[in-house]
């Protein structure tokens, strides 16, 4: 079996790349990606001892796919993640659009040539923004959960967000991005005859993350809290009550195998998979493990809203449990510990992997 992952050098590419390398016999995977996050080169040699060739190339480039050889299944885990991508002064509208958009095209012109079976890691933040800020919540010690008592809308419950939430705009640039590119997706699968998986992945972490809140909250906060740089509650009256679950990439290295092993199962092609319920924590809970491991800190509050940011974002896994007997195995805690090691390990981590 051959396999391209788009996007390799980064976090969630790599450690698909080490997961599918040593899970399937004899498998060959070939990676692209633009280098051009910071922290991305330090993977570049980890991937080419593993036995990885590495293409140096840009999704956004037709031409660069031109010489790639045939293979069976193209893994999408390239993307500008943040969701105030094309807002925050960081990147353009335009450059959102290409990378994100854009490059899925590129890619799924490339399966149509060589029919090869595709799977896009799309996002949590498909879901609608109004939508989701109108849920009911109440305070719950140091975080928020929602309202069980309260109507709650179509495709939410306290075990979190199911597959039929509403998608209405707005989605932020980022999610409408992915949002298109799930439809895309579907529509080449459809017309050219190769399978389409699209898994709605919620926040993940690990050992090895790059530096930046908008790639990986969880570890950037640890390390972060370590290193002494400033941190802040943002919004929701500034108390750090807002609420996110995480998994690790090698549960997701797990659904992708199960999906490559069976293209013809049936069952809806877009699936959620995040930590769930039981794998969530509160910014200000995760402040109370900081100060455990590392010491007291304070944090600032700033009680003003930013845009497109969100009270509480869960992932419901009830629909993958049933379909491919999946829920995460690496349990919060050992992901923290995970990171915590990493950021003992490595003092300067933030300054080798934030822009």
């Amino acid at each position: 079996m051959k396999i391209l992952i788009s996007g390799i050098c980064g976090f969630v590419g790599s450690v698909l790349a080490g997961f599918l390398r040593e899970s399937i016999p004899g498998v060959e995977i070939l990676g692209m990606d633009n280098l051009m996050r910071p922290g991305s080169e330090t993977n570049r040699r980890v991937l080419a001892d593993m036995g990885v060739r590495l293409v140096h190339g840009d999704l956004r480039c037709a031409s660069d796919f031109e010489s790639l050889p045939a293979v069976d299944w193209v893994i999408d885990a390239a993307a500008n993640p943040s969701v105030m991508a094309g807002v925050d002064g960081k990147s353009s509208s335009r450059q959102v659009i290409e990378h994100n958009l854009l490059g899925t095209v590129n890619m799924l012109e490339y399966c149509r040539r060589v029919t090869a079976g595709f799977i896009l890691l799309s996002t949590s933040r498909v879901y609608s923004i109004p939508v989701l800020a109108s849920v009911p919540l109440v305070p719950a010690g140091i975080r928020f959960m929602p309202d069980t008592t309260a109507a709650l809308p179509r495709g939410f419950s306290a075990a979190g967000i199911r597959e039929e939430f509403s998608t209405a705009a707005p989605v932020s640039l980022y999610g409408s991005t992915k949002l298109a590119s799930e439809s895309l997706a579907l529509e080449y699968g459809e017309a050219f005859k190769f399978p389409v998986r699209i898994n709605r992945c919620g926040v993940m972490g690990g050992a090895g993350q790059f530096g930046t809140a908008e790639q990986g909250i969880f570890s950037y906060w640890l390390h972060a809290w370590k290193a002494g740089r400033p941190l802040r509650y943002i919004g929701f009256d500034g108390l750090g009550k807002q609420v996110r679950d995480a998994f690790h990439p090698l549960d997701l290295g797990r659904l992708v195998l199960a999906q490559i092993s069976d293209p013809g199962r049936k069952g809806p092609a877009i699936i959620n998979a995040g930590g769930g319920l039981e794998n969530s924590m509160s910014l200000a809970e995760l402040s109370a493990w900081c100060s455990e491991r590392f010491g007291p800190r304070g944090v600032q509050s700033d009680a003003a809203p930013r845009p497109y940011d969100l009270p509480w974002v869960v992932m419901d896994n009830a629909a993958v449990a049933q379909m491919w007997q999946w829920q995460p195995q690496i349990k919060l805690p050992a992901l923290l510990d995970s990171i915590a090691e990493h950021v003992l390990a490595n003092p300067h981590w933030l300054s080798l992997s934030a822009a």
